[in-house]
């Protein structure tokens, strides 16, 4: 038995070898298939550990990333459309209008340009910028408007001399006060009295004059208000700044009527943004044939030529929007590094008329907020009596800037201003969401021109008519 065992096992042990060398020879690729196979396998990031079992070499997110891919693509070739709202509908929140808004810039440039090409072809250069300095340099008193504008600079030096002496006490408040009253009642009247009085004063440097004067008024009120203020809050600090030429300049010709201790400023001055704004800066018939119908009072005819005038005004006073409230304020708010350059905000989105008064005009809105709207609420007035307090003085400055440079008081103007009180009442009450914008819109398109031509009739009038007759 122990002989016969001894036998059996060298044949188990070959014939086990045997098995296992087929096992091995079946595991090798056959006419290069199980090669190419385990090729794939290898570029698609699984490993063999051995026979029957893989693994996947690729982190998690990689194959979650591919997974998804193979999965969107999929969907892709399945399903095209999904639920979706157009870009011009409101309901798709989309906001992003850049490329209209350089559209509506280049038509304006492309359709003004034929214009100036062919007054400059027919009429030539008639503004020599030379010879208007040469002039004004020989015989400065034949511009009135530009001697105005230097003696301005009288007003800001007794304002900021009346602050010097307050900060040292060598005023009293009381003294301060009258000072300050009677400088800014000069700077009202002074220049309203050059302007009628003297007759070589155009309306358009009469209008220029007073208008760089109501802005030194508004940003001289804010600087005796807020020193006054620092006074009673025993801020050291104001006493420095308040004494402080440069700053005192600083702020006048910044783009901004209320005045602070410390301006936020930006930390240089971009040139590029500086030349873009500069760029953008350089860029009467159907009147005169208004005048008959106006004065027939053929009110279908005036109305008809109101519409005509109504489009090209208000493209007039979108293009004056631009090139002051962005282009020339953004340029010297850049020139000077002043920080603060909201000068508008979104009022073309206005659904009141409040919110259009609020938001178009962000400077005069800072002033009459703090310097009138707010203290009369502290001195216990109610908002609506407040609030109609601003618009008649703001009725009051428009006035003043329309009819004294054309020394004629039609008051157009000033009820134009007061008329907004119950056009805001009545748009606030009853039309809400698209319905007041567009009440808005159609209130400055169509408002605006008839107040021009109120006065433009009346000015014709006045001059001209003997010469038309």
């Amino acid at each position: 038995m122990a002989d016969a065992d001894a036998l059996r096992a060298p044949l188990t042990r070959k014939r086990r070898a045997t098995v296992t060398a087929g096992r091995g020879a079946g595991a090798q690729p056959v006419n290069g298939g199980s090669a190419a196979a385990a090729c794939r396998s290898s570029a698609a990031g699984w490993v063999d550990d051995g026979p029957g079992r893989r693994h996947d070499r690729r982190s998690p997110e990689t194959a979650k990333s591919d997974k998804k891919k193979r999965g969107d693509d999929t969907s892709d070739r399945l399903s095209c459309h999904k639920i979706q709202e157009s870009l011009l509908s409101s309901a798709s929140g989309y906001n992003n209008y850049r490329g209209i808004l350089n559209w509506c810039v280049v038509m304006l440039v492309l359709s003004n340009a034929r214009l100036f090409l062919e007054n400059l072809l027919r009429y030539g250069v008639l503004v020599d910028p030379i010879q208007v300095i040469s002039l004004f340099l020989n015989d400065p008193y034949s511009w009135p408007a530009a001697c105005l504008v230097i003696v301005s600079n009288v007003f800001v030096l007794v304002a900021l001399y009346t602050e010097r002496q307050l900060s040292k006490s060598s005023f009293s408040e009381l003294v301060g006060y009258l000072v300050h009253c009677i400088n800014m009642a000069t700077i009202l009247t002074f220049p309203a009295a050059v302007v009628l009085l003297v007759p070589s004063v155009t309306p358009a440097g009469g209008a220029f004059v007073l208008g760089v004067y109501t802005i030194l008024f508004l940003k001289l009120y804010s600087y005796k208000d807020v020193n006054m203020w620092c006074r009673e809050l025993s801020t050291a600090k104001a006493k420095k700044l308040a004494r402080s030429l440069s700053y005192m300049f600083y702020f006048v010709f910044a783009p901004t009527l209320c005045y602070e201790l410390n301006f936020p400023r930006s930390p240089k001055i971009r040139m590029s943004f500086l030349l873009r704004r500069l760029f953008e800066m350089w860029m009467i018939p159907v009147i005169q044939s208004s005048m008959k119908p106006l004065e027939d009072m053929d009110l279908s005819r005036m109305f008809e030529r109101l519409l005509r005038l109504a489009v090209p005004n208000h493209l007039l006073w979108l293009v004056f929007f631009y090139c002051f409230f962005h282009s020339s304020m953004n340029f010297t708010a850049e020139l000077l590094r002043f920080g603060d350059r909201q000068f508008y905000k979104d009022w073309w989105n206005s659904e009141t008329v409040t919110y259009f008064w609020q938001n178009w005009n962000i400077p005069v809105h800072k002033w009459c907020l703090r310097h009138f709207y707010k203290p009369l609420l502290r001195r216990g007035f109610s908002k609506i009596v407040s609030q109609s307090a601003v618009f008649f003085l703001s009725a009051f400055f428009h006035e003043y800037l329309v009819s004294v440079p054309l020394r004629m008081f039609r008051l157009w103007a000033f009820m134009g201003m007061m008329v907004q009180l119950p056009l805001a009442w009545f748009v606030g009450r009853f039309l809400r969401g698209n319905y007041g914008n567009a009440a808005v819109w159609i209130s400055l398109i169509i408002g605006q021109p008839f107040a021009v031509l109120m006065y433009v009739h009346d000015y014709y009038v006045l001059h001209y008519r003997q010469e038309a007759d």
